[in-house]
């Protein structure tokens, strides 16, 4: 099993000095994409593997293999493939997605669906009974996923709801798209639990 943190989107929407990826995110000086990946590293599940692309600067410590998609403005599902194929390099068979634009994704969330993964073809992270990430992908599914687009596992999801096991999490899934949803990020988790964050994301 291995973690896939994907972090190779445009941006577009944030209108901040950099990449949102790159943005500060926390007072230590942490970006949204380096707290994201840091999660995933500290729930020791596995192996730690970051889809990004040449315009996101944010750099990650040498246990985590970087992978550059050069396909990444085709959508989602091409940095999924990217995950895809590095797990199946690595001779897993199994993996947890999580998304480099959520910072409050805790290390438990990841935890909690790799174990519910063992089980399940496909675990999902809810939070306050609304899905999110991470979710955890068996390789009996991998064939079924989309080649592109922006809809990732969703739309499998949809399909063949018997596939899937809910995982309820604490944590906020509330992305950081905007420079506004920076800020509000930064007020909320310096004053309050992340659990009371809310997504504006339907999931994966």
């Amino acid at each position: 099993m291995i973690a896939v943190v994907l972090a190779a989107g445009g941006g577009t929407r944030y209108a901040g000095p950099t990449h949102k990826l790159d943005a500060v995110a926390d007072p230590d000086g942490r970006t949204v994409a380096r707290r994201a990946v840091d999660a995933a590293r500290e729930a020791g599940i596995g192996p730690v593997v970051v889809v990004t692309a040449d315009h996101v600067r944010t750099t990650h410590p040498a246990d985590v293999t970087v992978i550059t998609n050069p396909a990444w403005n085709q959508g989602q599902a091409t940095s999924l493939r990217c995950g895809l194929d590095a797990a199946r390099a690595a001779g897993a068979t199994r993996v947890v997605v999580g998304l480099g634009d959520q910072p409050g994704v805790t290390a438990e969330a990841w935890r909690a669906v790799a174990a519910a993964g063992t089980v399940s073809p496909i675990a999902i992270a809810t939070y306050d009974g609304r899905r999110g990430h991470p979710v955890s992908l068996d390789e009996s599914v991998w064939s079924l996923l989309p080649t592109e687009g922006d809809e990732g596992a969703r739309s499998l999801m949809r399909l063949r709801p018997d596939l899937v096991r809910e995982v309820p999490c604490q944590g906020s899934p509330r992305d950081i798209d905007t420079l506004e949803d920076l800020h509000r990020w930064q007020n909320s988790s310096s004053t309050s639990s992340p659990s009371t964050a809310r997504s504006t994301r339907r999931g994966p």
